[in-house]
């Protein structure tokens, strides 16, 4: 199994801040709107320097939705920001109607998704966004890996025409991809290659799936591991390759069960690969409050977890 060096430990959201800093200062059309949470968000920067750019919408997530659709029509490439279960929950009607239905090139990022926001609990740990986004017609739906992942996904969204979800969060994780490279929309990342079973892992639990796949190689089993860091257009020429060398499949991911990554790996492989499959992700359930840690381990999202998961799926071959 590869070796991945370890740049730093920073949390995604702070590269999404990172590159709407650096949007801001090479496209002047950026706009950006928050629902009071410019801190949480590291959308600070990003107001400092383009104020007369930065619209504060207070706790009004439907009305920033709505006047992100009109700056839009203005030509204007605006990125909404706040939590991810205030951007896609409580103003899913507004995304469809003004957003997604019209095309409108509006870009919703969204932090503190999954169980990692922590002590905040159940209310504020949407586990279902990327189902609710990735079923709507003509949205792209991103979910990074690090910061450095973050960052280039934030820049790279602002020169796709359209509406798109980015999904980050407050954890600090490994840093360990390259500063310099190109985010590629659509294109999935392989991390390693092997021969005995494929791990398909986006967002945290990519550098979970690492872990796990350096405990598998101590055991003598061979891990093909791809980052899929855009769940909607499914890299599908890449998951299909991978497949029919390894014929076993786990998938990984900080979301429910159902409607998620393992959900379109899984839809991908019934029409063109009938494959066994596994799924690591949260089985049909809410989140509580507790520390990121405490809840991952809970949850059945940590290393140990993918491993049991690949044990699992090279029985079933």
């Amino acid at each position: 199994m590869k070796t991945f060096d370890i740049q730093n430990v920073k949390d995604t959201r702070s590269g999404f801040g990172a590159g709407l800093s650096e949007l801001g200062k090479s496209n002047p059309n950026v706009v950006a709107l928050c629902a009071d949470l410019t801190g949480s968000l590291k959308m600070d920067a990003f107001q400092k320097d383009h104020p007369d750019r930065f619209f504060q919408v207070g706790i009004a997530e439907a009305n920033m939705i709505g006047l992100a659709a009109g700056l839009a029509i203005g030509d204007k490439i605006p990125f909404t920001g706040t939590f991810a279960n205030f951007s896609t929950g409580r103003v899913y009607d507004q995304i469809r109607q003004s957003v997604a239905y019209s095309e409108k090139n509006v870009k919703i990022c969204a932090s503190h998704a999954g169980v990692t926001l922590g002590e905040d609990g159940a209310t504020h740990q949407i586990l279902e966004d990327i189902g609710l986004m990735k079923m709507l017609p003509n949205m792209v739906v991103i979910n990074p890996c690090d910061y450095n992942q973050t960052k280039a996904a934030t820049i790279a969204i602002a020169e796709h025409k359209g509406p798109v979800y980015l999904r980050f969060g407050r954890p600090a994780v490994p840093n360990f991809t390259s500063a310099t490279d190109k985010f590629e929309i659509g294109k999935a990342l392989l991390l390693n290659e092997g021969t005995d079973v494929t791990i398909f892992a986006t967002g945290h639990l990519v550098w979970k799936a690492i872990e796990a796949g350096h405990q598998l190689a101590a055991k003598g089993i061979s891990v093909e591991l791809i980052n899929i860091h855009t769940i909607k257009p499914l890299d599908a020429k890449a998951v299909l390759e991978s497949v029919r060398k390894t014929k076993a499949v786990v998938t990984a991911e900080e979301h429910q069960m159902h409607g998620g990554l393992g959900d379109s790996i899984c839809q991908l492989l019934a029409r063109e690969l009938p494959t066994p499959v596994e799924m690591v992700a949260v089985n049909d359930s809410f989140g509580e409050s507790g520390t990121p840690d405490e809840l991952m381990k809970k949850y059945g999202l940590e290393s140990e977890h993918i491993v049991a998961a690949v044990e699992r799926v090279m029985a079933r071959k």
